[in-house]
């Protein structure tokens, strides 16, 4: 089996990006919330615009995983301003570890989870910190098993459905 790489995104990755975003999040979330409200999400948040609007941002940072020539997933971190709550300068946000259903528990999450600390580090960051659904059971413990812990809860605006986010954080030493 191919080495799995974690690859940095630019704008010329927007596609791709796409692609994964909009595969794994039906996959994800699909069967907990309507048609309607998955379509409009999708359309809204993965968009040509926004996305390209997201990889353009100096205080975010995308990675995309591959398998050989297929990508398999991607991360997004947010620094200072375009973290979507805390903007704590002393703070980086891991906003989305998305992976395809085939290629859970292949290691992908942890590659990207050891990027995303790798980073903080590197940019001397005080601690990660991230929004998790707080149906996601699977997600929940791989971040408890990481040293996360929650902090805090915030609403997800899903459609016409209000859901519920275990904010979680873990302090770097």
């Amino acid at each position: 089996m191919d080495q799995i790489t974690i690859v940095k995104a630019n704008a010329d990755s927007l596609a791709t990006v796409q692609q994964i975003g909009k595969e794994t999040f039906f996959e994800t979330f699909a069967e907990a919330n309507t048609e309607a409200d998955m379509d409009k999400y999708l359309a809204e948040n993965f968009g040509d615009a926004k996305m390209a609007a997201e990889l353009s941002n100096p205080e975010s940072q995308f990675f995309i995983a591959w398998l050989g020539e297929n990508p398999v997933g991607y991360m997004k971190l947010n620094a200072g301003q375009a973290q979507t709550e805390l903007q704590d300068p002393a703070s980086l946000e891991i906003e989305r570890i998305y992976v395809k259903s085939a290629y859970h528990g292949k290691k992908v999450g942890q590659l990207f989870y050891e990027k995303a600390f790798e980073i903080a580090r590197l940019e001397q960051k005080t601690y990660l910190w991230l929004g998790v659904w707080e149906e996601n059971r699977k997600a929940i413990r791989f971040y408890e098993k990481h040293g996360f812990v929650a902090f805090d809860k915030h609403i997800f605006k899903f459609g016409e459905d209000e859901q519920t986010d275990v904010m979680m954080k873990k302090v770097l030493q």
